[in-house]
């Protein structure tokens, strides 16, 4: 036997190079993906035509439909099919989940869905084999709430709680810019749409909390934040990413103990709460008008000037280029210390939650 350490050599003349396109969505025009994990839930806006697909990944979940229309009224009846529960998984984890599923419970207070006399069908069971799927079609517009419940499990047990897939492909395919967002995770104070190659200002309070949305995926954006009390003494200390580094002792903070930003002077301004995409740049400033000159486009519109912009009058002080998180940047350093930059990982929907 060869013990080469080699790999063996095709025979015949050498294939072509595929051709690869940055960016291109995996999923065709339409389809949505959407992963329940165990004990948890999705609601999802439908109309008449749409399909839905639920795959049972690990086999012997559990899942649970509740559909309603815009009276708030449950009737399985939206996707074709005949009540045969009555919801109590669902019920089930919006009473004993964590805190993870409130925006699931606002969302459905939002809709006014009535829960008392719910009509759920329920799929699936212990002896599914793993990889099975269920197809519904939707025969009018409303919405649908799918989740996968399960009951804690004993130290003892093997009954945990595992994932779902769900595939909705849409009948009307929207543009790929008019990405509809998800419901919000709080009743918002503020809801402030940046328009591309703009910058907006705004004031939160300690405490409050900022979801920063890429709507449409793959949008990059620069945060900057201050003190405002320093503000009030004249001085503008940025969020400045080399103390964040240093002291996280990480390429930039996620969420758990090392989540803080902060300014120069070690003032923590704002901490991660969460990140659904976890790509980011914290080494290189915003855009700057230098860069745009350099790669033959003098006057382009650049985020330090629309920062700039942004802040006069509220005593800071205007710089050639700014520092600052960019966050849905796909930047790394490689092996010889070059920085490398390659399409961001955001989807459309994915967001960062900061706590102020």
């Amino acid at each position: 036997m060869s013990q080469s350490p080699y790999p063996a050599i095709a025979a015949g003349p050498p294939k072509p190079s595929l051709i690869l396109r940055p960016g291109q969505i995996a999923l065709p025009p339409g389809m949505e993906r959407y992963t329940i994990q165990g004990n948890g839930a999705v609601l999802i806006d439908i109309e008449a035509g749409d399909a839905i697909t639920v795959r049972n990944v690990e086999g012997g979940q559990a899942c649970e439909l509740l559909a309603w229309d815009r009276t708030g009224a449950t009737d399985p009846g939206i996707f074709g099919e005949a009540s045969n529960s009555n919801a109590a998984g669902i019920k089930a984890l919006l009473i004993e989940g964590d805190d993870s599923l409130a925006s699931l419970r606002s969302g459905l207070a939002r809709r006014q869905v009535q829960l008392d006399h719910a009509k759920a069908v329920r799929v699936f069971g212990v002896t599914t084999p793993a990889g099975t799927e269920q197809a519904f079609t939707v025969a009018r517009d409303g919405a649908v709430l799918i989740a996968a419940p399960g009951r804690p499990m004993l130290v003892d047990g093997h009954d945990t709680a595992t994932p779902l897939t769900v595939f909705v492909r849409r009948a009307t395919i929207r543009p790929a810019a008019k990405s509809l967002l998800a419901d919000p995770l709080a009743d918002p104070v503020l809801d402030l749409r940046v328009h591309s190659a703009t910058a907006e200002a705004y004031f939160v309070r300690a405490g409050d909390y900022l979801q920063i949305i890429d709507i449409d995926g793959r949008q990059c954006t620069d945060f900057q934040c201050f003190s405002a009390r320093k503000l009030d003494r004249g001085l503008d200390h940025p969020l400045d990413v080399t103390t964040t580094r240093t002291l996280m002792g990480a390429s930039y903070p996620m969420p758990g103990l090392h989540s803080k930003y902060y300014d120069q002077d070690m003032e923590p301004l704002v901490e991660v709460v969460q990140d659904t995409c976890g790509r980011h740049d914290a080494f290189a400033l915003a855009c700057a008008a230098k860069y745009y000159d350099d790669i033959g486009y003098p006057g382009h519109t650049n985020c330090s000037e629309n920062f700039n912009g942004a802040l006069a009058g509220k005593g800071v002080n205007p710089r050639a280029g700014w520092m600052a998180i960019n966050f849905f940047f796909n930047t790394a350093i490689d092996a010889h210390g070059v920085m490398v930059s390659d399409e961001p990982w955001s989807r459309a929907g994915d967001y960062v939650l900061l706590r102020a």
